[in-house]
């Protein structure tokens, strides 16, 4: 059994091993298709006159600004989109909380104290027990609220 699990191992960190050895062939690989590209522009720069090897240069870096820009525009929109969901959700919260607060405001204090002691009592109820929870019907809104708060 303990050959079979040493077997086990070894071949797992075989397997991940290749799989790695795989993964860095493919990166070399494409480090040289794109060191070859970056070569054939060099040597195309090289045989240009100096005004076509500058305006070319500059052709270059306003592709590479362009597709930069693109991207940062890309990365805005997404944090915008981002931003909005996060602000509606703390508007949704924010409702809550203020709905919460004025349901206490509302309930006298001796009764505030009875549902603290109930919340403590269904706590530690819920430690032994799991299941199905029993209720009246009138108290339905009262269970809902403790529930989400």
């Amino acid at each position: 059994p303990f050959l079979r699990l040493l077997e086990a191992q070894l071949q797992d960190q075989r397997r991940e091993h290749e799989e790695e050895v795989e993964a860095l062939k493919n990166q070399v690989d494409a480090m040289k298709e794109e060191m070859e590209k970056q070569q054939q522009a060099f040597l195309q720069t090289l045989q240009l006159s100096p005004e076509a090897q500058v305006e070319f240069g500059l052709q270059q870096e306003i592709t590479r600004l362009t597709n930069e820009n693109l991207d940062l525009k890309e990365l805005l929109e997404k944090l915008e989109k981002n931003e909005k969901k996060l602000k509606k959700q703390l508007k949704i919260y924010m409702k809550k909380v203020q709905d919460f607060e004025a349901s206490q405001a509302t309930v006298p204090a001796e009764r505030r104290r009875h549902e603290r002691n109930m919340q403590v009592a269904v706590q530690r109820k819920e430690k032994d027990f799991q299941g199905m929870l029993e209720y009246y019907k009138e108290d339905e809104p009262l269970l809902i609220r403790n529930l989400i708060t």
